[in-house]
Formats: structure tokens, sequence, C-alpha cells
């Protein structure tokens, strides 16, 4: 009996074809480590627990990918309410580190597998960087002030899968205070770093990788 599967871009439910035979690669946007996980975090791993294992029940060759959010706003935020005056970066280290085991534990407390591979946002900042200079090479991605934003109106396909328009989308965005990017829709590839915050040098100046970014780099690159 086939597989068939739900396909959002074509809004069908169609047989699975491997892109290799006898071989299914998963990538699964893992947690951004800040907090105790929650029961939506415990929904999505149960998922795809469900859908590797099946996969695995069929005789395929499962390589599975969930990455680690471990530079966030959140996780700088949550650094930030401890009132310290220790080193920020060494707070959102140690905060990372301290939900990511919390939230390992709790997976396999549930019975969910843990990944084959289990890449961290921090361990990809080259690459991330490299894609972004892509980007603004193409005119996908423009530089402002140091930031970087994605130009959303550039890439005619934007919002194909939620069947969403662009200009549906933009009558609900807005521009928050601070930014400075061309549309409300377009979103921060790279962030201009603030004082104590975890930053890398770029060729746009010291700062860090903005959230959307990162799952682009770690699936295309696993």
């Amino acid at each position: 009996m086939a597989i068939k599967f739900f396909n959002t871009l074509s809004g069908k439910k169609e047989e699975f074809k491997p892109l290799q035979e006898g071989k299914v690669g998963i990538y699964l946007c893992g947690p951004t480590v800040y907090d105790e996980p929650h029961i939506g975090h415990a929904r999505s791993a149960y998922v795809f627990e469900v859908i590797r294992r099946y996969f695995q029940f069929k005789g395929y060759k499962v390589r599975f990918v969930r990455n680690v959010t471990d530079v966030d706003d959140k996780i700088i935020n949550k650094a930030r309410e401890q009132e310290s005056s220790d080193d920020i970066t060494r707070i959102c280290e140690e905060i990372a580190e301290k939900y990511y085991n919390i939230y390992s534990l709790w997976m396999s407390k549930m019975g969910i597998s843990p990944p084959d591979i289990e890449p961290r946002a921090t361990e990809h900042i080259p690459e991330m960087q490299e894609l972004i200079s892509t980007l603004i090479h193409k005119g996908y991605a423009y530089v402002v002030d140091g930031d970087v934003y994605f130009r959303v109106k550039k890439f005619k396909d934007y919002g194909r899968l939620s069947r969403r328009s662009v200009d549906e989308m933009i009558a609900g965005a807005r521009i928050e205070p601070g930014e400075k990017k061309e549309e409300p829709l377009d979103f921060a590839l790279w962030k201009e770093a603030k004082p104590q915050e975890p930053s890398w040098d770029s060729p746009w100046g010291r700062g860090r990788p903005g959230w959307h970014i990162e799952c682009s780099v770690m699936s295309t690159g696993y």
C-alpha cells in the first residue's frame, strides 16, 4: 500500500516518492531553548516520531535532522531578566544549555528518539553569512545600518504555501520602532549587535543571525 501525504504546495494528497530510492530525509525545526518545554514541543516531536518510525517500518533508511536554536531574541531577553552584571553572552550560553538538557530529558521520557543529527544555530554562522551574502548579491536582501533584511516582494512565490498574497500579508504587518526596512513584511536575516549581546564579525559589522535564516542554512546543509 502506497504512503500518501497532503502536499501543502499542491493542495492535494499525493503518493510519497523518495528523492533517492529507499532513503528518506526529514528536517524538523527544533526548539528555541530559552524556557521549559511545553505541549506544543511535545506534539511536534511526537508527530514526527510517528512519521519517522513508520518510514523505518516500511524499510526506508531515514536520516532525521532536528535543529536547536541557541541564539535568539527570547534567549537574550531571558538573560537580561536575570539582572546580573555578568557577561550576557555567557549567560545566554548557560540558558541555552540548561533548557536544551531539560528538553532532551523530557523527549526521552516520552519515548521520542534522538535525531540522527542535531545541529545548533551557533555552529553554522559562517554558512548563514555566506547565504545572506548570496541573497544580497542577487537583490533578494539589502543592508541598512548593520542590519540585513529579506526583500519579500522580490520573491514572486512568497506566500504560495499559505495561499496568501503578499498584499494580503502586508495589510496586517507593521514596522516596529527602530526597524529601517523597506516594507513592513521584510524580515531580518542579520541583526546588528546591541551592547553585550552575543555577536559575530560579519561583512556588515558585528551582529547575529535572524531566526528565519537559521533553518534555511541547516536544512539545506544536512
